[in-house]
């Protein structure tokens, strides 16, 4: 059923115009989609599972991504890091040497097809499984990992489709297994602090958001038969939308209470032209390359616009294309003030540091000195050592160990990945329809009104 092989995949991408042409129907299955579904089992909104003394992990993909998660595993207390599976010999060869250099036990290795992934699920004494595979594999692979009996944790986006989000969370709810989707910009120094601030009303009441994903790319299109770029590409010639909306929304869901007292209701999306991947194919290719045989349809910079059921507002960009520095935006205003990053400044009326909220304040060590998410405080320092995305990567790790052997509920949940993920294709959707807004499923099917918000821990 799941059988995706890399090379059937690129050869789909290449009918991405045919594609276009079936927009309508895609619609009316998105309509259909976003109907209620019947409960496929007990919610796991604050799901804890049986403390583990000890955490078995085990891997799939261990290549860009995959390999920094092995990395910064073995630097965690309490894990054992009993296998790891991939198609490609030399990232699997590159990890096994890491784990042993460590000094940690060798890791029993999985290779040899696409579906070697499932001898590894096969084992029974494996509690978490990391995926961090190419995108079309998320939802398969956490769902397969979940009826397995394994906890999934997955990379971003959870999953392409809002079938496939509802088929994740109805896995989850039927195995009662945890689903997160591992995002790690959620346990950054910045959007850590914001979320201890907003927690304690230092904006007021919270009215909007903005969340991006700037990042030149350009670049992965000369990674050619390996890396991320071999198979990211080639979304630029499937889809015109968001295709990586979670970074930034991530943290502000989490400011705004999504899925806890609020949550996505519709959303609205425009992209502009989609110039800039065919310009720089010209320009680093040969003519006769086939970079510059590929027909990209995914508009260089895509906003999109939604509105929560409580009446607040987020914007999300989207642009891997364009030349310009790196931006999550990152920025939260409420009825007392805002707090805006890329650079980090903040400007309130109240409660501050006697500066006019008509001026930016950029010292940013005196709200650190004072609103310093307690998570940070404890590991941050251990954090910075080992990297890791400034170190929000290890936080995210530390604490997802740390719930499991603790019997504490996870800081995201599958509903989590569903709502932010499904911005994806929700896009699309959108453009397809002449920007006309579109309406979010309720992965937690009403339970979003009686969740509780997330916690500061050690507050």
């Amino acid at each position: 059923m799941y059988n995706i092989h890399r090379r059937n995949f690129l050869k789909a991408a290449g009918a991405a115009t045919a594609g276009l042409v079936t927009a309508n129907i895609a619609l009316n299955a998105y309509a259909s989609s976003v109907a209620p579904k019947p409960q496929a089992g007990k919610s796991v909104i604050g799901l804890i599972a049986p403390k583990m003394d000890v955490v078995r992990v085990g891997f799939i993909g261990v290549g860009e991504r995959g390999f920094s998660h092995v990395e910064q595993f073995c630097h965690l207390e309490g894990v054992e890091l009993k296998a790891i599976c991939d198609t490609h010999q030399a990232v699997l060869d590159r990890a096994v040497d890491h784990i042993v250099k460590q000094n940690r036990p060798k890791p029993t290795v999985y290779t040899g097809n696409d579906l070697s992934y499932r001898d590894l699920l096969s084992r029974d004494d494996i509690d978490i499984v990391i995926i961090s595979t190419p995108w079309e594999w998320h939802a398969p692979m956490a769902i397969e990992t979940m009826e397995s009996g394994k906890h999934a944790f997955v990379e971003v986006p959870m999953a392409l489709t809002v079938e496939e989000c509802w088929q994740v969370v109805d896995t989850a709810e039927r195995t009662q297994k945890n689903c997160m989707m591992m995002e790690n910009v959620n346990y950054g120094r910045e959007e850590l602090m914001v979320l201890n601030m907003v927690r304690q009303g230092v904006f007021g009441e919270l009215l909007h958001g903005e969340a991006a994903y700037i990042h030149e790319l350009r670049w992965q299109m000369k990674e050619i038969d390996h890396k991320t770029g071999s198979w990211r590409t080639y979304w630029h010639t499937k889809r015109n939308g968001n295709l990586y909306p979670t970074h930034g929304l991530g943290p502000v869901s989490q400011y705004m209470n999504i899925n806890r007292g609020d949550r996505f209701d519709y959303l609205t999306s425009m992209s502009s032209p989609a110039l800039g991947r065919a310009l720089y194919a010209k320009r680093e290719f040969p003519a006769d390359h086939e970079r510059n045989q590929l027909k990209y349809i995914n508009g260089d910079i895509n906003t999109s616009l939604i509105k929560t059921v409580k009446g607040r507002t987020i914007m999300v960009q989207h642009d891997t294309t364009t030349p310009r520095p790196y931006s999550r935006h990152n920025l939260i205003q409420g009825t007392n003030g805002v707090f805006a990053g890329f650079p980090n400044r903040i400007a309130v009326e109240n409660g501050g540091f006697g500066q006019s909220y008509h001026e930016w304040d950029m010292d940013m060590q005196k709200w650190y000195d004072k609103y310093d998410h307690p998570l940070w405080q404890r590991i941050g320092k251990e954090a910075e050592i080992n990297g890791g995305h400034g170190g929000m990567d290890f936080v995210m790790l530390w604490r997802m160990i740390y719930c499991l052997r603790n019997g504490e509920a996870l800081d995201q949940d599958v509903y989590d990945g569903a709502s932010w993920s499904v911005v994806n294709i929700l896009s699309e959707h959108s453009l397809n329809d002449r920007s006309n807004s579109v309406t979010f499923p309720d992965f937690t099917r009403g339970a979003w009104q009686t969740a509780k918000p997330l916690g500061i821990v050690g507050a």
